[in-house]
């Protein structure tokens, strides 16, 4: 029973790692995905008001204050940036940038002169918008709409998503995921952030906590430079990075039903020493200049099909798809299995 227990444990850890939210379990502490859309239900938004009861001190009284307030402010909703032609790639990321802060933190600084800083981040215990990463993209995008037009508070993953679609007018931006593995005092912690690179500079769009946990300035001067600079972040906070996962480049199509590729290399900063680290970094800044490379397989005519043919293979076989890169891991091997259907359902959430 104790070796069931361990394996279903682990099991769920995983199923986190896959789905590289923040808080799906941040350090034990779950929280709810709102799964019934919009306008948000009643019983979505009971529980919201129960796990506020729970966490705060004040316990129900708290949430009867605010329910039964009738001069609560007035919450601004941000405007989407627009830009001109003209504007520099690096200003729009900056733009971006600031749109997800709006979200994140709607209303004014001086509000929050006498809360704490953690006051600006969601926890309300619910994230707003499912994400489900094995959706295509053209799904992922259709979310990222409606978070423009609900401007509710978004978590990491939500971030990801939003700075992919309000990229994707940008043909020399180049966007990929990176999610972090920390780990401190024995619990462990789950992050991404949506890397770009333009100009032979890296830098990242996202949402966290932490000020140096999300936005990096289109500055650095390689993938290697990027992931030290988190990693360096994350040990201002006590944190210990264990493991790091890349995606390839995402596609600027927002109606393509590709999905992201969330980890083509899982680096295990625990196995690998520094100069190993940055060899693999390397090799995954070829991997994805290779894909710009690669365009996408045109959809077969019938001209093209009567024109060209194959010695061995007849008119009426089917033809053979060509299989996705695999993932490449370092310092860890990882087992070739398929996924159960409860990992490609979306997120397990346990509370």
């Amino acid at each position: 029973m104790l070796s069931a227990a361990a394996g279903s444990v682990q099991e769920r850890d995983e199923e986190q790692e896959d789905e590289g939210e923040e808080e799906l379990r941040d350090g034990g502490v779950p929280f709810y995905v709102n799964r019934g859309g919009f306008p948000v239900d009643e019983e979505t938004w009971e529980r919201m008001w129960r796990h506020v009861a729970r966490i705060h001190s004040d316990g129900e009284a708290l949430g009867r204050a605010i329910r039964r307030a009738t001069d609560l402010p007035k919450i601004p909703v941000p405007s989407v940036p627009t830009y001109q032609p003209t504007t520099p790639i690096p200003q729009r990321l900056e733009a971006i940038q600031k749109y997800i802060r709006e979200l994140q933190y709607p209303l004014p600084d001086h509000y929050f002169k006498t809360l704490t800083t953690t006051c600006r981040y969601n926890h309300t215990g619910t994230q707003f918008f499912e994400i489900k990463k094995s959706r295509p993209l053209t799904a992922l995008m259709d979310i990222a709409k409606e978070m423009t037009r609900e401007a509710l508070p978004i978590k990491c993953l939500e971030a990801v998503i939003l700075g992919i679609y309000l990229t994707n007018s940008m043909p020399g931006v180049e966007r990929f995921p990176i999610s972090f593995q920390s780990q401190f005092s024995g619990n462990h912690f789950h992050h991404i952030v949506l890397g770009v690179h333009s100009g032979g500079r890296f830098g990242a769009l996202g949402i966290s906590r932490r000020e140096d946990l999300m936005f990096k300035p289109l500055e650095l001067r390689t993938l290697t430079d990027l992931v030290q600079d988190f990693e360096g972040a994350y040990r201002g906070y006590w944190h210990t990075l264990r493991k790091v996962r890349i995606g390839q480049y995402v596609s600027h199509d927002p109606h393509s039903v590709e999905q992201i590729e969330w980890k083509h290399s899982i680096l295990d900063l625990e196995k690998l020493t520094k100069e190993e680290l940055r060899k693999e970094l390397e090799r995954h800044t070829r991997d994805m200049r290779l894909k710009i490379g690669k365009p996408a397989p045109p959809s077969p005519t019938k001209d093209r099909r009567n024109s060209i043919g194959s010695p061995l293979r007849g008119p009426g076989s089917p033809v053979r798809r060509i299989s996705r890169t695999e993932r490449r891991s370092s310092g860890e091997k990882k087992s070739l299995e398929r996924k159960s259907s409860a990992d490609m359902n979306g997120y397990q959430i346990r509370v």
